[in-house]
């Protein structure tokens, strides 16, 4: 198989069991956690979870990653069928979980599919880094129910510095309106939990206000209210392989509150401070 699924369009001739493109994996899916998470948003985690399956490699490699154990090939995690990967579906749904969610999966993308042929009884969830192919979101759109991307970056000069992709702002902003045109307006059962819509996080990076002032600009100039949710994110943790060193400030942390508050957007939800650290990383240890 000669890859394109995401934006780097590295044509690597990936088999079953090896790859030599960007994300180093194979067409063989291979996941590092599956488990209930409670540290989505509320609509999405509830009080029973959300069934959490974190996919191992990832072709965006943003230096500050805080699963960059899973993402950057030292934790190759577990190797599984489409038939076993349904399999932990299941599991998962048997716990009670409001939803399937799939953490950067689109390197995977054929196993992915064929795990969710058939359908699941509650929503699938495609957690995602936003640098998607529209194709690629095409061909997964008739088994996914909630779209989650990120919008990381607006400023190229950012994205090409901490993720090696000038072309994200433009690739991102795209693909976050086609998901938007495919799953229509969001929808929240009697229970406030997610069915189906868009929802779009972005993370504030310490010493770059200004690209996270131009993500809240594009989601007011592009989504009416009641269009999509919206989640503006505080985790930021320092990571050894680079990005901003610290946390961010109080004063950072008002002001991109305030900024959200004076664009008009009330969709969504807004990140504690305290959410960061890596006490919030999961366990990849085992599944």
């Amino acid at each position: 198989m000669i890859c394109h699924d995401c934006p780097r369009n590295c044509g690597a001739a990936r088999t079953a069991e090896t790859g030599s493109g960007v994300c180093g994996y194979g067409t063989t899916a291979h996941i590092a956690r599956a488990a209930p998470h409670f540290w989505e948003e509320p609509c999405v985690s509830g009080e029973k979870g959300s069934g959490t399956v974190f996919f191992c490699g990832c072709a965006l490699g943003c230096v500050y990653c805080q699963n960059a154990e899973i993402n950057n090939g030292e934790n190759r995690g577990r190797a599984l069928t489409p038939e076993q990967l349904r399999e932990h579906y299941f599991k998962l749904i048997e716990q009670g979980v409001h939803n399937i969610n799939l953490v950067t999966a689109s390197h995977f993308t054929d196993a992915v599919i064929e795990s969710l042929k058939g359908g699941l009884p509650v929503p699938v969830v495609y957690n995602c880094g936003g640098y998607e192919k529209i194709e690629t979101i095409e061909r997964l759109a008739p088994y996914i129910d909630v779209w989650m991307p990120d919008l990381k970056y607006t400023d190229s000069a950012l994205a090409a510095r901490y993720s090696r992709a000038p072309d994200y702002p433009r690739i991102a902003k795209a693909v976050i309106i086609k998901m938007y045109e495919l799953a229509g307006d969001y929808q929240l059962d009697e229970n406030g939990m997610i069915q189906k819509g868009v929802i779009i996080r972005h993370l504030i990076l310490p010493e770059h206000l200004e690209n996270t002032y131009r993500a809240i600009d594009f989601v007011k100039e592009n989504f009416k209210p009641g269009k999509i949710l919206f989640s503006l994110m505080a985790q930021y943790t320092p990571m050894p392989n680079g990005g901003p060193k610290r946390k961010l400030s109080a004063d950072e942390y008002e002001a991109a509150q305030e900024y959200l508050f004076q664009s008009g957007i009330e969709d969504g939800f807004i990140q504690e401070p305290d959410s960061s650290g890596e006490e919030f990383i999961p366990d990849f240890k085992g599944m």
